[in-house]
């Protein structure tokens, strides 16, 4: 019969090396595929290509009868020839979303690469590859948490990302003084749907005066926000090919942008253990542990530095025995050369997964630059 003998050639086809995970996202055993472009791709990916049906038109691989000439489609294309297709020329710092992306990642990277094809053909990258860029990002108020238009201008040349009131760049051109200057060395963006209540929001990161600062953005257009994520991966990854002329590409790439280790509410209480424990918004990134009063504030209340267990860094379950003040009982307790830091969790899930990342933190090896930042917040005022 026409059709089991298909069904039989297709799950030949899927056991190809590449057909195993999903041509987009790269998760494992993609059970949909795109009977037009010849790839194999998951459930949460063929959910996207939905959204592009000029373009593609997926079946189940299980679920739905297939026709000879689809399955002869996919036997002549599959994972590998189209990734060699529609990903020619993808720039170093172009980021290639995984399945635990949000949704606006994985559909700009699906409609960049069959849509509108811009890794076959490179002056379609112009937006984020040029090294300058400029145009309108909805900010939100550092003090009122109101969404307002501000000018963005990032420029590889002055190694900076600055923003100016809208009125001030538009009415008074000779006196648009930035809001603030963000420079490229210690700038990061990581996108933040859920946090910012926006499907396309941004949170920038920066350091003033060695202290983190951060600015929530949105745009209206998908494309727009992603192109200004990758404009600001791609000015990192010439600044610091500039800094490391030695470093391989691969060595450049993870540095770019990261996304944050862990976040959530935990309380803590202050340096002589005997204040009560306030309920605050935490934030690992990287080595630095800040605390907020609320999840989109623009200042950490504090940072901890977590070091390495070569340096004296342990976390250990639990708090000390004569500790008071807590309200939620699953306790953490960081010990560093100088101090004792106690945290509280509402769960032990919460307490399990936040252990998880201090230890990831703390079994890795301080690099020689992290010493630096070590003793500034020892001699932090």
């Amino acid at each position: 019969m026409e059709s089991e003998r298909n069904k039989r050639l297709l799950q030949d086809v899927l056991a190809r090396p590449g057909n195993d995970v999903c041509a987009d996202c790269g998760n494992a055993e993609p059970d949909w595929a795109s009977v037009t472009l010849g790839v194999f791709v998951c459930q949460g990916c063929s959910l996207l290509h939905r959204g592009i049906p000029h373009i593609s038109r997926v079946k189940s691989v299980q679920q739905e009868i297939w026709d000879t000439s689809e399955v002869e489609l996919m036997a002549a294309m599959g994972n590998e020839p189209a990734k060699a297709k529609y990903e020619q020329k993808v720039p170093a710092f172009y980021y290639r979303p995984k399945h635990t992306d949000c949704k606006l990642l994985r559909e700009q990277w699906i409609r960049a690469r069959y849509e509108r094809n811009e890794f076959e053909f490179i002056e379609k990258q112009e937006p984020y590859s040029a090294g300058y860029r400029e145009g309108f990002l909805w900010k939100r108020g550092r003090d009122n948490g109101q969404f307002l238009s501000r000018k963005f201008i990032l420029s590889e040349r002055e190694g900076a990302l600055k923003y100016f009131n809208k009125q001030d760049f538009v009415y008074l051109p000779q006196a648009r003084d930035p809001k603030a200057v963000m420079k490229i060395e210690t700038l990061n963006a990581t996108f933040q749907p859920a946090k910012i209540g926006n499907p396309y929001g941004l949170q920038i990161t920066y350091l003033r005066d060695n202290s983190t600062r951060n600015i929530f953005v949105y745009h209206s257009d998908s494309k727009e926000m992603v192109d200004w994520f990758n404009a600001i991966r791609a000015a990192r990854f010439h600044y610091l090919q500039v800094a490391f002329p030695g470093a391989s590409d691969e060595e450049l790439v993870p540095k770019l942008t990261r996304s944050f280790m862990k976040e959530g509410f935990m309380e803590k209480t202050g340096p002589k253990h005997t204040e009560g424990f306030k309920k605050r918004w935490f934030t690992m990134d990287d080595r630095r542990l800040m605390y907020f009063k609320d999840p989109l504030d623009a200042y950490a209340r504090g940072e901890v530095f977590i070091g390495s267990k070569e340096n004296s860094y342990t976390v250990l379950p639990g708090l000390p025995p004569s500790t008071q003040g807590y309200h939620w009982n699953h306790g953490i307790t960081i010990v560093t050369p100088d101090r004792k830091f106690l945290f509280a969790c509402e769960t032990e899930a919460e307490q399990r997964d936040w252990i998880a990342a201090f230890q990831r933190v703390i079994n890795r090896p301080m690099r020689p630059q992290e010493y630096a930042v070590e003793a500034h917040f020892k001699h932090k005022p």
